[in-house]
């Protein structure tokens, strides 16, 4: 934003009594917060690029998202998570599982952009899917496949 005695950017295409949330100076925009999209922009600004990113939902990951109660109820439109679940922040459920290999070239490119310092990694404790009405485990042992 401009500060203070600074004239503020003007844009022909901005409605009249809105104002500018940037100033519209940019090497590149960049269009939504999934995976691709925030590796992009980590290393356009890495490179020293002037990068404005944004995304119309009001969380992070596109489709790959992992929304919190909060966030799922309002995506599926239905209505207030219930108080029993317990607290908003005990859940993260991801919209599509991903798993990312330890020591391959997505997990080099994350931590080339230092994208890192916003990620956590950690262990997955069990996979869920849903299917036909049903909550199945996923097998990560060959015991649990058995």
């Amino acid at each position: 934003m401009a500060e203070e005695g600074e004239t503020k950017p003007t844009f022909d295409w901005l409605p009249e009594g809105m104002e500018p949330l940037a100033d519209g100076e940019y090497d590149a925009i960049i269009m939504g917060t999934g995976l691709k999209e925030c590796v992009i922009s980590g290393l356009l600004s890495v490179k020293g690029m002037k990068v404005l990113h944004v995304d119309r939902n009001g969380y992070y990951g596109a489709d790959c998202a992992s929304l919190n109660l909060t966030n799922l109820y309002e995506k599926f439109k239905a209505g207030e998570p219930p108080s029993f679940l317990g607290a908003n922040r005990d859940y993260n459920v991801d919209l599509i599982p991903k798993f990312i290999m330890a020591c391959g070239n997505l997990t080099k490119m994350l931590l080339h952009s230092k994208v890192t310092r916003y990620l956590e990694f950690k262990s997955i404790e069990g996979s869920y899917v849903y299917k036909a009405g049903r909550v199945l485990k996923v097998p990560a042992t060959p015991e649990e496949a058995l």
